[in-house]
Protein backbone atom coordinates (compact mmCIF):
# COMPACT_ATOMS: atom_id res chain seq x y z
CA UNK A 1 0.00 0.00 0.00
CA UNK A 2 0.98 3.50 -0.50
CA UNK A 3 1.84 5.95 2.39
CA UNK A 4 -0.77 8.61 1.81
CA UNK A 5 1.08 12.12 1.29
CA UNK A 6 0.88 14.29 4.52
CA UNK A 7 -0.77 17.15 2.97
CA UNK A 8 -3.59 15.09 2.08
CA UNK A 9 -4.56 14.12 5.49
CA UNK A 10 -4.13 17.44 6.27
CA UNK A 11 -6.81 19.13 3.82
CA UNK A 12 -8.76 16.29 5.13
CA UNK A 13 -8.73 17.09 8.86
CA UNK A 14 -9.52 20.48 7.78
CA UNK A 15 -12.87 19.38 6.36
CA UNK A 16 -16.43 20.33 7.67
CA UNK A 17 -18.01 16.91 8.24
CA UNK A 18 -20.55 16.86 5.34
CA UNK A 19 -17.60 17.06 2.87
CA UNK A 20 -15.55 14.64 4.42
CA UNK A 21 -18.72 12.38 4.07
CA UNK A 22 -18.20 13.43 0.77
CA UNK A 23 -15.07 12.48 0.05
CA UNK A 24 -15.67 9.08 1.47
CA UNK A 25 -18.59 8.35 -0.80
CA UNK A 26 -16.19 9.42 -2.96
CA UNK A 27 -13.43 6.93 -2.89
CA UNK A 28 -15.81 4.47 -2.26
CA UNK A 29 -17.04 4.97 -5.93
CA UNK A 30 -13.14 4.72 -6.71
CA UNK A 31 -12.93 1.82 -5.25
CA UNK A 32 -16.04 0.15 -6.58
CA UNK A 33 -15.18 1.31 -9.87
CA UNK A 34 -11.41 -0.11 -9.56
CA UNK A 35 -13.00 -3.88 -8.50
CA UNK A 36 -15.71 -3.47 -11.59
CA UNK A 37 -12.43 -2.78 -14.19
CA UNK A 38 -10.23 -5.54 -12.92
CA UNK A 39 -13.29 -7.76 -12.62
CA UNK A 40 -13.96 -7.20 -16.36
CA UNK A 41 -10.37 -7.37 -17.25
CA UNK A 42 -10.52 -10.97 -15.83
CA UNK A 43 -13.70 -11.81 -17.33
CA UNK A 44 -12.14 -11.18 -20.65
CA UNK A 45 -9.09 -13.18 -19.97
CA UNK A 46 -11.32 -16.15 -19.38
CA UNK A 47 -13.22 -15.69 -21.98
CA UNK A 48 -10.65 -15.23 -24.43
CA UNK A 49 -8.95 -18.71 -23.13
CA UNK A 50 -12.06 -20.28 -23.22
CA UNK A 51 -12.37 -19.23 -26.79
CA UNK A 52 -9.25 -20.84 -27.15
CA UNK A 53 -11.01 -24.51 -26.27
CA UNK A 54 -12.86 -24.36 -29.51
CA UNK A 55 -15.38 -26.60 -27.39
CA UNK A 56 -19.00 -26.93 -29.57
CA UNK A 57 -22.18 -24.69 -27.95
CA UNK A 58 -24.33 -26.25 -25.22
CA UNK A 59 -27.45 -27.51 -26.73
CA UNK A 60 -30.57 -25.84 -25.41
CA UNK A 61 -31.50 -29.20 -23.26
CA UNK A 62 -27.86 -29.31 -21.61
CA UNK A 63 -28.30 -25.56 -20.96
CA UNK A 64 -32.09 -26.35 -19.26
CA UNK A 65 -30.35 -29.56 -17.04
CA UNK A 66 -27.27 -27.70 -15.73
CA UNK A 67 -30.35 -24.97 -14.31
CA UNK A 68 -32.22 -27.62 -13.03
CA UNK A 69 -29.04 -29.15 -11.38
CA UNK A 70 -28.23 -25.65 -9.97
CA UNK A 71 -31.89 -24.91 -8.66
CA UNK A 72 -31.93 -28.62 -7.00
CA UNK A 73 -28.18 -28.00 -5.08
CA UNK A 74 -29.33 -24.65 -4.05
CA UNK A 75 -33.18 -26.39 -2.57
CA UNK A 76 -30.77 -28.82 -0.80
CA UNK A 77 -28.57 -26.29 0.91
CA UNK A 78 -31.83 -24.59 2.15
CA UNK A 79 -33.24 -27.07 4.35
Amino acid sequence: MIAIAPALIQKLQNLPPQRLAEVEDFVEFLAVREMRTSAGTRLGESLTKLDALSLPPFSDEEINAEIQAVRQERTVQRT
